[in-house]
Parts: structure tokens; C-alpha cells; sequence
């Protein structure tokens, strides 16, 4: 009888295990096609198209997920079959420079144009 106790407490927390990581990859697969940019769909994730486009891609990164790669494998797998443009939050390389520090550059040459108003309103 201890036996049968033994056997059914293993069997149900691999069970638990089981169901606690198909739905880590099910995390993991809704955050990676929420990143992947659909080509047929412009400016949509393939997370939300319903193209045949974003149907083989949630196919391939649930293969993917399955294997065992980690989410920079698969992007990096992606990346190399059709480009970088198909992720939505490119990486910083010197393609990138200019996308990355734009914004910065033009906050901060904003913040000294509002600056240099407000001093010369204090100086009169």
C-alpha cells in the first residue's frame, strides 16, 4: 500500500512539473511572436496576424521552443533567415547606432533649446 502512496505522489508532481513547464513555454512562445515583426501584415506581430506567413512562424518557434533553444537562439535563427527588419526590438550593433542614440540626442538637444529660452526670460 505505501508503494501505490509512492508511485501516485511521483506521478502527480511530474505531472505538476509538466504542467508548469508547457505553460513557461507558452510565456516564452507568446512573448517571442509578440517581438517578431509579420511580413505580410505591415506593422503587425505575428502574434496578432492570422496570415500563413505568421502561422509557419508560431509552427517554427514552437518547434524551436520544443528543441530546447533559448529565446536569443531562436531570434538569432530568425534574424538569419529573414533579416533583422522581422524583429521589432532590433539589438544594438553599428547598423543600429543611429536608431538607439537618436532619441537620446534629440531630448537632451531639446532639454538645452528649453533651457537656454528660460534663461534668457529670467535675464530680462
Amino acid at each position: 500500500m505505501k508503494i501505490l502512496k509512492i508511485f501516485i505522489i511521483l506521478f502527480l508532481a511530474t505531472s505538476f512539473f509538466e504542467l508548469k513547464s508547457d505553460e513557461e513555454n507558452d510565456v516564452l512562445k507568446n512573448k517571442i511572436l509578440k517581438n517578431i515583426r509579420c511580413l505580410i501584415c505591415q506593422g503587425q506581430s505575428v502574434y496578432d496576424s492570422e496570415s500563413e506567413f505568421a502561422s509557419s512562424i508560431k509552427l517554427i518557434v514552437d518547434r524551436k521552443i520544443n528543441e530546447g533553444l533559448k529565446e536569443k537562439q531562436i531570434y538569432q535563427f530568425l534574424r538569419e533567415k529573414y533579416g533583422n527588419w522581422v524583429i521589432f526590438d532590433p539589438q544594438l550593433n553599428k547598423n543600429t547606432y543611429v536608431l538607439w542614440l537618436l532619441p537620446l540626442l534629440l531630448f537632451l538637444f531639446g532639454g538645452a533649446i528649453m533651457y537656454k529660452k528660460t534663461q534668457k526670460k529670467n535675464e530680462k
